[in-house]
């Protein structure tokens, strides 16, 4: 057994530092020079006549690697929330960026702004959730092909035994849905190669009891949201999301609650009509509470776990965000 991961045990065990607040030297947020490799590339569904853009970031060691997809918002595409994309990378992880036809920038794009909002409304529909849905076992079975295809950018770089699914928003829903949660007499699409998931700005279903819809997520999920995260589209006000947590079953289940974050503070760029500055240590805690949770549930590391199931969380937390697991 490696000295540092005996430590981390030790310490555990004897309520030491490491088990309040993980390995002394345990930062998710440490990164190594090197600069991940970007790749484009296109899955494709032939039952369905369907065509999925990808975007995989690439971690600079060229060994088999977890694997963590990403399914943006309604409106967003591949390209969207690259920081997560490259700091992911950078720990060591291949990053796949989902882009999901019907629900991607083409819903907007080349519209008139006064019509942008009415078009935004259909596309949130659920024919394009379901589209969502059934794109990510597409993604996976696509994954698993190239990485056995000699000469793909892909082959041999991808540990398909430890996958994390994530979301934000509209893909959060899309997370939630391939996560575990149960969607009423659409029965489930619970995808069993997940090992574990996060949901930045997640929500309730609209109709039916949350206890029902979640009480049966098998795997941990992370949840992420703020005190201003709502969002005209559907209507989904901060309720909603923060109902989510407390309908989870026990064991491995975490909810962050950033102060004053508005439903932009994990994309890239803040939405029109949002009024609130942007927080920039909204960044830094996102990239370090998801980090140590990939590292915890994707790598089976001690001392990340230690670092999110202790008081690591608040050292890169503000005062006022909030923080909760059981």
């Amino acid at each position: 057994m490696p000295l540092a991961l005996f430590l981390a045990i030790g310490a555990l065990a004897a309520g030491g530092p490491a088990a309040s607040a993980g390995r002394i030297d345990y930062d998710p947020l440490r990164v190594d020079d090197g600069q991940p490799q970007q790749v484009d590339l296109i899955a494709g569904d032939d039952a369905r006549s369907r065509e999925i853009p990808i975007r995989v970031y690439l971690p600079p060691d060229t060994t088999p690697a977890p694997v963590v997809l990403f399914s943006h918002g309604l409106g967003g595409t591949r390209e969207g929330c690259r920081y997560l994309g490259v700091h992911w990378a950078k720990r060591g992880y291949i990053a796949v960026f989902l882009q999901h036809p019907g629900s991607d920038d083409a819903v907007w794009k080349n519209v008139p702004r006064a019509q942008r909002m009415a078009a935004m409304e259909r596309a949130a529909s659920g024919e394009n959730l379901q589209l969502r849905i059934r794109d990510v076992p597409v993604v996976l079975d696509q994954l698993e092909t190239w990485n056995g295809q000699e000469g793909h950018a892909l082959a041999g770089r991808l540990d398909m035994r430890h996958i994390g699914m994530s979301g934000h928003s509209f893909g959060a829903v899309t997370t939630q849905a391939v996560g575990g949660q149960w969607a009423g007499r659409a029965g489930s699409a619970t995808e069993p190669r997940f090992r574990a998931a996060i949901a930045m700005s997640p929500s309730s279903p609209r109709a039916g009891d949350p206890k029902r819809a979640f009480e049966n997520v098998k795997i941990p999920w992370m949840l992420m949201t703020g005190t201003n995260d709502t969002s005209p589209i559907g209507d989904v006000d901060v309720e909603s999301r923060l109902a989510v947590y407390p309908a989870l079953p026990p064991g491995g289940k975490y909810e962050l609650v950033l102060d004053k974050a508005e439903h932009s503070a994990f994309s890239d760029r803040a939405l029109p009509g949002e009024g609130h500055g942007r927080n920039p240590n909204h960044h830094r805690a996102i990239l370090a509470l998801t980090t140590a949770f990939w590292d915890a549930y994707l790598r089976d590391d001690a001392a990340a776990r230690a670092w999110v199931d202790g008081d690591g969380p608040r050292s890169v937390l503000e005062e006022a965000d909030r923080w909760q697991r059981k």
